[in-house]
């Protein structure tokens, strides 16, 4: 009785560069940042951040980390976290809103 073996052939360039040079033939034009479809709720969200959300939102950790501090175990991300919290809502929304206009 003879077995045999199947070998996989290594795969071709061609088996990969014919359906690439296609999807390029295909492919159209992108221009990202031209839709303002969200812009509204972008604005509102940012708005709410940067504003009296952003606070209720620190306001809210830092009671978390009071009360985590005050079950008896210290621990420096029951006070890093709120601080984080706080300067990431209070200056991180307009920095992330810029790189990514710039961006795109």
């Amino acid at each position: 009785m003879t077995t045999k073996t199947l070998t996989r052939s290594a795969p071709r360039m061609r088996d990969y560069m014919v359906p690439a040079a296609l999807a390029l033939a295909i492919a159209g034009a992108a221009y990202a940042g031209a839709d303002t479809t969200f812009d509204p709720a972008l604005t509102m969200f940012t708005d709410f951040l940067e504003g009296s959300g952003g606070k209720i939102i620190t306001v809210l950790s830092l009671a978390g980390g009071l009360i985590a501090l005050a079950s008896g175990r210290f621990a420096l991300g029951q006070v890093a976290v709120p601080v984080g919290v706080g300067i990431g809502v209070g200056t991180g929304v307009p920095i992330v809103t810029s790189v990514v206009t710039a961006v795109i």
